[in-house]
């Protein structure tokens, strides 16, 4: 399984990639993006069986991401999960309009993450 990680705080990449990596029997590849933009030029290298992203990023945020890859006949298909300290019904429902199929808030628990990445690619 390789994942797009796009999260501006190098602590929090770490920290999603080790619950990713460890809580995880499957082999996963995860490839990191400091910001939208680095999403963007990263995503034409690999294919991508789901993509986590932050809302709350400098240059382009998670939501505009997400809308670009949404109406992207390339991108469209790949699975998105928003992890966010934005956590509102109406920030919830402004990403599932623009098509993010899984919404975990900040703080989280590690158990939670992995059981929504696994649904996110259908291997729950």
């Amino acid at each position: 399984m390789k994942i797009l990680l796009v999260e501006d705080s190098a602590s929090m990449r770490s920290y999603l990639s080790n619950i990713i990596e460890n809580g995880t029997d499957d082999d996963v590849e995860i490839v990191e993006a400091a910001n939208g933009f680095e999403a963007l030029k990263t995503l034409p290298h690999h294919k991508f069986d789901a993509i986590l992203t932050d809302i709350n990023m400098p240059d382009i945020n998670g939501l505009e991401l997400v809308s670009f890859l949404k109406n992207h006949p390339i991108y469209k298909s790949i699975p998105i999960m928003v992890i966010s300290t934005e956590s509102t019904a109406e920030d919830r429902k402004r990403a599932a309009a623009l098509g993010v199929e899984e919404y975990l808030s900040k703080p989280f628990e590690a158990p939670e993450l992995v059981d929504k990445l696994r649904r996110l690619v259908g291997v729950a």
